[in-house]
């Protein structure tokens, strides 16, 4: 518990700086971040020892992150243009090394780009857009309250498994006590630094997104029971890799955006 907190600290104290400066810093942390998620993935999935592939599935999460507002690229191609190029590009690689690296491994190695490329997208995408501080920590706050509350819940009163073939620990009792704290954390929050939404709509939207964090927290959890890994990397000592830290994330901010929250 000791080593978990200092990570904690740690990582806050970087990371929070990089919200607050925003800009081309954050542009580079989230291009980290992202990268780093990938490429555990692709560690978990056992790839194999052929750079090309990586070299591609980095391009491909690189081209998902870029912001809007970059518009073409080189004037020449549209991200959406360059990203379909990669794919053939992958699915010629299948025929040029007789299959070694399959048909299989390129649909994994998208769908992993996707996954944790869209997650990060969005994050950048709310640092650039309107009340971007105040989206970001409203979303952060929800994550960690849904967290904090499905722990102490699951802990004190936690009876009935949620789902024990992908993640044993986790309850009912304590999946229904995080939407709790974290509407009442939202409703904190609303009353600080009101939206432009009525208090119900930001109670709905908490909901979903509590909902929704802890379906990423399981998505993750069953990548790692799958393959059969206790934690997606070691980059944060008594936390795991990027994506165990990110996994609710991956899921909350694409969620605020489809739903036009932000």
């Amino acid at each position: 518990m000791k080593q978990r907190t200092i990570t904690a600290l740690l990582a806050l104290l970087i990371f929070v700086p990089f919200i607050l400066i925003g800009g081309l810093p954050f542009m580079v942390l989230i291009y980290l971040l992202a990268t780093i998620g990938l490429l555990e993935l692709l560690r978990m999935r056992h790839i194999g020892n052929y750079l090309f592939p990586y070299i591609l599935s980095v391009c491909l999460v690189w081209l998902i992150l870029l912001p809007t507002y970059y518009g073409a690229v080189f004037n020449w191609f549209s991200r959406y243009e360059l990203i379909a190029l990669l794919i053939l590009i992958f699915l010629a690689y299948t025929v040029l090394v007789k299959n070694r690296f399959t048909f299989d491994h390129v649909g994994f190695v998208i769908l992993a780009a996707f996954y944790v490329g869209l997650g990060f997208y969005y994050l950048l995408e709310t640092r650039n857009g309107d009340n971007a501080l105040n989206n970001i920590l409203f979303a952060f706050f929800i994550v960690w309250a849904t967290d904090t509350g499905a722990y102490l819940f699951g802990r004190k009163w936690g009876k009935r498994k949620l789902w024990p073939t992908i993640s044993p620990k986790k309850t009912i009792e304590g999946a229904l006590g995080g939407i709790l704290i974290a509407c009442i954390v939202a409703t904190v929050f609303h009353l600080i630094s009101p939206f432009d939404h009525t208090w119900l709509i930001v109670i709905i939207v908490t909901i979903l997104a509590s909902i929704f964090g802890q379906i990423g927290d399981l998505v993750e959890s069953a990548f790692k029971r799958n393959y059969d890994v206790k934690d997606s990397g070691k980059i944060l000592p008594g936390h795991g890799g990027i994506l165990d830290r990110f996994d609710s994330m991956l899921f909350v901010f694409p969620l605020l955006h489809f739903i036009h929250f932000f």
